[in-house]
């Protein structure tokens, strides 16, 4: 597959736009987990995104692509990029705090580099690779602070369910790029994903969370699950599918990287939260570190050089 690993300006606006878009999604899980069993909320959240999908696909006279083996690589990408980590998600956040989870969903790049690597002959890993990622993850620490960090230790079962949902996104994205071969545009990627979750989903929740044993979600809830479900899922997921097919999936993860400073930078501009020192700084290791993942600087600074060289010869 020929995937462009050199991100172009248009990559980095997507990537800038589901960061913004995702910097709420821990934000309003907390809000609606007040209300709403966890199963519930992930259902919730996958059935409306995958209605305003099909409805938006209707609205455009467009019909879902299904190639031959379509409905099995749906289900599957469903259980790695929604089933399994949203729900993962969801029931840590009831052990631990949105601030922890969102620096445990950091590692992705990082899982996303060693999955690549492992399961991709276009998406290996280089030394710029591996020190961009760490220094992305060393910033997004340093930003959150030593007050999260002092949480690591506690609720050791929630911790491990968040990182074993970032491998899950880790695998979902290198299997997400088969679509492109298949021709399903992004959009079709989106409404197959969400649809299959829904479908998975429906059964567990009538199962262990029968809603006429539970009570209605309160008009936060709801508004939290709206926005969720129409934002942080099925705008998110139309643009993650343009990006991973346009700039692979090692380089679509780096937006967990940014998840945090949009957070950051939403309270200061919204809610009027000051900004400190370590925030400066952590946004400076992560500019560096998505600096050396993306390549350019270290070409435009090792090409008068080699210009250099050349002529002294």
């Amino acid at each position: 597959m020929d995937v462009n690993r050199n991100m172009s300006a248009a990559d980095w606006a997507i990537l800038l736009a589901l960061a913004v878009i995702w910097g709420g999604s821990f934000f309003f899980v907390e809000l609606a987990l007040d209300s709403v069993a966890p199963l519930t909320l992930v259902l919730i959240r996958v059935a409306l995104a995958a209605a305003m999908l099909w409805l938006f696909l209707l609205a455009r006279g467009a019909r879902l692509a299904m190639p031959p083996r379509a409905a099995r690589s749906f289900l599957i990408l469903a259980l790695l990029n929604n089933v399994i980590p949203f729900t993962l998600f969801v029931w840590a956040q009831q052990s631990i705090t949105g601030g922890l989870a969102s620096i445990l969903n950091a590692t992705s790049p990082i899982w996303g580099v060693i999955v690549a690597h492992g399961f991709t002959a276009d998406e290996k890993a280089t030394p710029a690779k591996v020190a961009g990622v760490l220094l992305g993850f060393a910033g997004v620490a340093v930003m959150i602070g030593a007050d999260v960090l002092g949480q690591i230790g506690a609720g050791l079962l929630a911790q491990l369910a968040c990182l074993a949902a970032t491998l899950c996104y880790a695998f979902a994205g290198v299997y997400a790029r088969r679509f492109r071969l298949m021709g399903v545009p992004p959009v079709g990627v989106a409404t197959g994903q969400l649809t299959a979750s829904s479908i998975v989903m429906l059964p567990l929740v009538l199962i262990f969370e029968p809603p006429w044993q539970a009570g209605a979600p309160s008009l936060q809830a709801w508004m939290a699950l709206a926005g969720l479900a129409l934002l942080c899922t099925s705008l998110a997921y139309i643009l993650y599918f343009r990006l991973v097919a346009a700039a692979g999936a090692t380089n679509s993860l780096l937006v967990t990287f940014l998840v945090p400073i949009t957070a950051i930078l939403l309270g200061a501009l919204i809610l009027h939260e000051r900004l400190e020192p370590r925030h400066f700084a952590g946004m400076a290791l992560i500019g560096a570190g998505l600096a050396a993942i993306d390549g350019r600087l270290l070409r435009i600074r090792r090409a008068p050089a080699q210009v250099g060289a050349q002529g002294g010869a």
